[in-house]
């Protein structure tokens, strides 16, 4: 059986559900950032590499030294080929490792948003047959450039880089479809300063949650179940 490297780095952003399609496809090591986890220095002995999100910058090195490992860790990955999934702060450590800058944005996004395809995800393996565009579940204010000889596959009005695909099986995904109600609800509670700073009306993104998080996880799940068929078989 194959076997996949989990990060994460802060409790409340965990695998979701993207959980248990991956469980059942691998065996699966879970290194806790937060918990004080050590990261190896390479990807050796594993076939899929998958990077949560978290509330830090990719450029605060001095205030988490663990960036510079886990940067080094992506680029082991990217060199072996091995499959890796960035999503959020994942999706940004995926660009910086790639040679892309990454930075605070203008603005940010949080709640229910809707993002585009762009032309060149029509014939990706993990994007054909979605719709061009969709409703995802966004928290971020940073961002990042596509990286050298990368793709853009999805964007945003307030975001222009929402997906990227770096070399042949790399994916940065900068909003969360893996988020559950619970996840949603959580996470509105825990960072109610942020929410009301940015302006966010969070009853607003609760009320609207019934009517989309259903389709979110319809096509997180066929996200997720490509992205795992492409790391059995690669």
């Amino acid at each position: 059986m194959k076997r996949a490297l989990v990060i994460t780095h802060v409790a409340h952003e965990g695998l979701g559900t993207f959980r248990r399609p991956l469980e059942r496809g691998f065996i699966v090591e879970r290194l806790d950032i937060h918990r004080g986890a050590a990261l190896p220095p390479r990807i050796d002995g594993f076939d899929a590499l998958i990077v949560m999100g978290g509330p830090m910058g990719v450029y605060e090195e001095e205030k988490y030294p663990f960036i510079k490992k886990e940067l080094r860790l992506i680029e082991s990955a990217l060199k072996e080929r091995v499959p890796v999934l960035g999503v959020c702060l994942g999706a940004q450590l995926l660009a910086r490792a790639s040679g892309a800058r990454v930075y605070k944005g203008d603005a940010r996004e949080i709640g229910w948003h809707r993002v585009a395809l762009e032309d060149e995800a029509a014939s990706d393996r993990l994007f054909m047959g979605f719709p061009d565009e969709f409703t995802v579940f966004q928290w971020h204010g940073d961002t990042f450039d596509v990286p050298p000889g990368g793709v853009r596959l999805a964007s945003s009005g307030l975001f222009p880089n929402q997906v990227v695909k770096v070399g042949p099986n790399a994916y940065g995904v900068q909003f969360h479809f893996e988020v559950t109600e619970a996840m949603v609800r959580e996470w509105l509670a825990l960072n109610s300063a942020e929410v009301a700073e940015a302006r966010v009306d969070a009853g607003a993104v609760l009320n609207e949650m019934p009517s989309v998080i259903g389709e979110v996880n319809r096509l997180g799940n066929m996200l997720f179940s490509r992205f795992i068929r492409m790391a059995e078989k690669w």
